[in-house]
């Protein structure tokens, strides 16, 4: 382990190594990696920079003294809510990420089970396509998973849901789409499932929340799944994602200030005064909520709406290319942005060696299992390199077909 140097180093120097340093990092600007950065253009960088700058040191742990924060926040919430059908008494709060807002659907739930309705063993129903970000909040906070498995077309089998709630189910999750295969659960069922027992319904649309508003305004076919869904409980949409601000920034939206005040920590017997904390962080940087704010404020309903055209373009492009091509599949009736490509049995193509063909080529994917694919979050990004993409993938399965490769790892972590 290295120890920090005794003497101070010039800014020019310490910048010259960061930039070294990203030397071998995947290439989002040449929109050559399906998924983690997302990119609303040259004006959405200028402003969502800008405001960083402005926001770099600010502090969200006490809004008292950034009162600017606490604007921030609720208008930005107060927007998002819109666009999700919320009515006035719709709330919520931003936090770093999906997980984070995961994470706080979960504990609110928890503790609403515990206070209305009195269960010490909570559990949480979910189908096998939920994200992992519940079993992690399962863990933490002390909920008994219940999975279900999926159908044939990947969406949650709410029959088989049916049949795991009971008087302990706390709160049951749908997804407004699946992160897999990227087809949207039955929320309506869902919500209904999850009423029927008094217990929470969780929508995670951290991928479609700032994505299928738009797509139903360009006359996708998008089924009911936000808060014009009765039952519907808590929602999570990321704006770093789809809505193109940078990293980490998300909203938690709750039907009531009631529900949100159950994911609310309070403290009021410390030497240092009250003490609340809205979600999983104490210390908030002001940075990424500043953006978050910037970004929609630039781009408005009219700038989200080229951008998920344009997504959508590019997703469509790209699964009917890669169905085009022998051997190949899509997993899932896929409408929206997330595309899973596997191979089809017995074509001789193994997916994690075409995604390493693919990789030398500068295409990035994330892999996937079971069965092996690999997985594309499309987004305007993307746009102008899908022909260039479906190229090299046609003849990435001409160079590898009938090989096969030994590594069979599938992370999505940070490990070391």
């Amino acid at each position: 382990m290295d120890a920090l140097g005794q003497q101070g180093r010039s800014v020019d120097d310490v910048i010259a190594d960061l930039t070294e340093k990203r030397a071998n990092d995947v290439r989002w600007s040449d929109g050559k990696t399906f998924g983690m950065v997302y990119d609303g253009g040259p004006s959405v960088h200028a402003v969502a920079e800008e405001a960083a700058r402005l926001y770099l040191h600010e502090n969200a742990l006490n809004t008292q003294a950034f009162p600017s924060l606490a604007a921030i926040q609720r208008e930005v919430v107060g927007w998002t809510a819109s666009l999700l059908h919320g009515d006035d008494d719709v709330a919520g709060f931003l936090t770093s990420g999906g997980t984070e807002s995961i994470l706080c659907a979960v504990l609110a739930a928890r503790e609403r089970a515990s206070a209305e309705r009195g269960i010490t063993e909570p559990e949480i129903v979910l189908a096998e396509t939920a994200h992992a970000a519940f079993h992690k909040a399962a863990h933490n906070f002390g909920l008994t998973v219940r999975k279900a498995p999926v159908r044939p077309d990947f969406t949650a089998d709410v029959d088989a849901m049916a049949q795991m709630v009971n008087e302990n189910t706390a709160i049951v999750v749908g997804s407004a789409p699946q992160y897999p295969q990227g087809v949207q659960d039955d929320i309506v069922a869902i919500a209904a499932l999850a009423a029927s027992v008094g217990a929470n319904c969780h929508v995670d649309a951290c991928m479609g929340g700032f994505v299928l508003p738009f797509a139903e305004r360009l006359g996708r076919d998008v089924t009911p799944w936000d808060f014009r869904v009765d039952g519907v409980t808590t929602i999570s949409a990321d704006i770093h994602k789809l809505g193109y601000a940078p990293k980490g920034v998300s909203v938690i939206l709750h039907r009531t200030k009631q529900s949100r005040s159950y994911q609310t920590f309070v403290f009021d017997d410390w030497l240092g005064g009250f003490y609340a904390s809205p979600n999983m962080q104490g210390t908030r940087s002001g940075l990424p909520m500043a953006c978050a704010w910037a970004v929609m404020q630039h781009l408005g309903i009219d700038g989200y709406v080229e951008l998920t055209r344009q997504t959508l373009i590019n997703a469509d492009r790209m699964r009917a290319g890669i169905m085009a091509i022998d051997g190949l599949r899509v997993l899932g009736d896929g409408q929206f942005h997330l595309v899973a490509m596997a191979a089809e049995e017995g074509s001789g193509i193994d997916a994690f060696a075409l995604g390493d063909a693919l990789l030398k080529r500068g295409w990035y994917h994330d892999r996937q299992a079971p069965p092996d694919n690999l997985h594309s979050t499309v987004s305007n990004t993307n746009t102008g390199v899908i022909d260039d993409y479906l190229v090299d993938l046609e003849e990435c399965v001409a160079e590898i077909t009938g090989t096969t490769t030994d590594d069979r790892s599938t992370t999505y972590a940070t490990l070391e």
